[in-house]
């Protein structure tokens, strides 16, 4: 058994309250319960969120300091310079607030760092590039800033001032912007916008632009939609892997509609690369769109992304879409290449019972794809991990956690073996000497010995609730998709069967014999199960509990239920 089984505890009363209620299923209700929605109220609201729900972008620290300073701007014809990420919420989050800025009569620039060369947020090296390219009185920084105290202070000595829009832990003293717009500088009780990315909080930017043009009669503002923009939203939410509740639910959910409707070349051109046919979703942005538009980021440079973003040739965005996908298929080389090496080297001497965080640096190894090696270790031994690479004596690296261990709490205790780091408490990024490489892993293996417990080593599926087959019925797969978008703190529908037997015989599938389907029954119904990329792992036999995701398969023209295996276990 891969994972370590966690059922939800069952609130058959309370369900059956809800499910009244609202006009549900028990199932659902039940569903609904485990993501700690137990009002009625809520509950519609979560079900069907809409903008209106969305609150005063005003209430977030420091957004009126942010319009007052973009508002002179405006009157003085001051160039307002976007200083951005490389990744897909950078990226999206420049675009939107180009678009937004330039349709309300400001002049706006864009500056996005190179990867290599001047690395990540608001870099002397980045800044000094970007005062050489443009005449700098106003800088907004987008998706970084939020601990460039040294940085910003010498903009602020040269009297220039910076706006920082970013959602990233803050360091302390603050830096010394005109405007920092952060969600995390929020009091405790204030949780509203607190998992909002930058994609999100430029929209409320945006929104809080309109709003105040619209009170003092701009014509511009009065024109303004920004509801089309919200495919930008979805697409950054999605990538950024924050939790879709909330303000994020809202916008993503509202977001994938326009972005399915979108007729922005860029997004056309990226659905035609990718061959995304059909409607797009969360997996569809995080495995098809997003790997595209990060791919030049990645690697070198993001402005090919931004570009295609704001294109308004269909010609254009073909020709930078079809670039971007051949740099998608040149960082997947690569990365396999590192994710076979780390792998190798990491079984050939892993001990399980000592080794509570991974940690792999080598000479040369390609700094834009180890956040994607460290995540590809993390699935395979279910450890803390980080992938470190580069040259000279200054090695980049990126970390992916398990539930439990905080990264970036792990990395301030770690502050004088860096040169640098931040993050959140799931993913981080960090600057290092090689030199520290080995008392960095020992310290980090310290801490985690201190902070996990031995079975947090080992992954927890949790499942919603324990179901009869006879329940797994089309109607009730299509309420449960209520609930999508799925994402973090919004997980899929987890469901388990107990006691099931093979109807037929079980069927090895693919080039490589790397997924497995079995048709099991129950009480005289048959459903069929596939099990995705089960390698060589044992199938059940006799009589087996099954953990599956329900959900519809379309083929031919034929749509049915089927089972998307997750584990199984002998029956109990």
């Amino acid at each position: 058994m891969k994972f370590r089984w966690s059922l939800a505890p069952s609130q058959p009363a309370l369900a059956q309250h809800l499910a009244d209620a609202a006009q549900i299923s028990t199932l659902l209700a039940q569903c609904l319960l485990n993501r700690g929605l137990s009002e009625p109220e809520t509950i519609a609201q979560f079900l069907e969120p809409r903008l209106k729900m969305l609150a005063d972008p005003f209430l977030l620290p420091n957004m009126r300091a942010a319009v007052d300073r973009l508002l002179l701007a405006r009157a003085q014809n001051e160039l307002v310079v976007i200083f951005g990420d490389y990744d897909v919420d950078g990226v999206t989050s420049a675009t939107l607030l180009i678009q937004t800025l330039r349709a309300l009569g400001l002049r706006v620039e864009a500056y996005l760092p190179h990867r290599l060369d001047e690395g990540y947020g608001l870099t002397q090296e980045g800044i000094e590039n970007c005062l050489a390219k443009y005449p700098l009185k106003l800088l907004l920084a987008v998706d970084c800033g939020s601990t460039a105290f040294a940085t910003i202070t010498w903009l602020k000595d040269r009297q220039m001032d910076v706006i920082v829009l970013d959602h990233h832990q803050v360091s302390m003293p603050l830096p010394p912007a005109v405007a920092l717009v952060n969600p995390q500088l929020g009091s405790d009780s204030d949780q509203s916008f607190r998992e909002l990315c930058s994609a999100g909080l430029a929209f409320k930017l945006a929104h809080a632009l309109v709003k105040t043009g619209r009170d003092q009669g701009w014509t511009e503002a009065q024109e303004l939609d920004l509801r089309p923009m919200l495919d930008l939203v979805a697409l950054g939410t999605i990538a950024d892997l924050v939790p879709l509740t909330g303000e994020n639910r809202i916008l993503t959910k509202i977001g994938l509609e326009y972005l399915n409707q979108s007729k922005r070349p860029g997004i056309v051109a990226l659905r035609n690369v990718s061959q995304t046919t059909s409607t797009i979703g969360c997996y569809e942005v995080g495995f098809q769109l997003a790997p595209r538009l990060n791919a030049a980021g990645r690697l070198e440079n993001a402005e090919e992304a931004l570009r295609l973003l704001l294109s308004t040739d269909p010609a254009q965005a073909e020709s930078i879409a079809e670039s971007l996908d051949s740099r998608n298929r040149e960082r997947q080389e690569i990365e396999r290449g590192i994710s076979t090496e780390v792998i190798g080297a990491v079984r050939a001497r892993f001990d399980s019972e000592n080794d509570y965080v991974i940690v792999e640096g080598q000479l040369l190894w390609h700094i834009g794809v180890v956040g994607i090696v460290a995540s590809r270790v993390l699935h395979e031994f279910y450890r803390p991990t980080f992938i470190i690479g580069g040259d000279g004596q200054s090695w980049r690296g990126s970390g992916r956690s398990v539930e439990g261990f905080d990264l970036a709490a792990a990395l301030r205790e770690c502050d004088d073996l860096l040169a640098k780091h931040g993050g959140h408490a799931m993913a981080a990024g960090l600057t290092i000497d090689p030199k520290n490489l080995d008392a960095f892993r020992a310290r980090l293996n310290g801490l985690a010995r201190r902070t996990l417990k031995r079975e947090q080593l080992q992954p927890v599926l949790r499942l919603d609730a324990e179901v009869d087959l006879f329940e797994v019925s089309p109607e009730r797969i299509r309420e449960l998709e209520k609930l999508n978008p799925i994402g973090q703190k919004n997980p899929p529908i987890n469901l388990f069967a107990r006691r099931l037997t093979h109807q037929r015989t079980p069927q090895r599938m693919g080039k490589q014999n790397q997924h497995a389907k079995f048709w099991v029954g129950s009480g005289g119904k048959t459903v069929e199960a596939v099990w995705w990329n089960c390698g060589d792992a044992p199938l059940p036999k006799v009589s087996f509990d099954l953990a599956f995701t329900p959900q519809m398969n379309d083929f031919m023209g034929k749509t049915s239920v089927q089972l998307k295996v997750l584990d199984w276990r002998p029956a109990t």
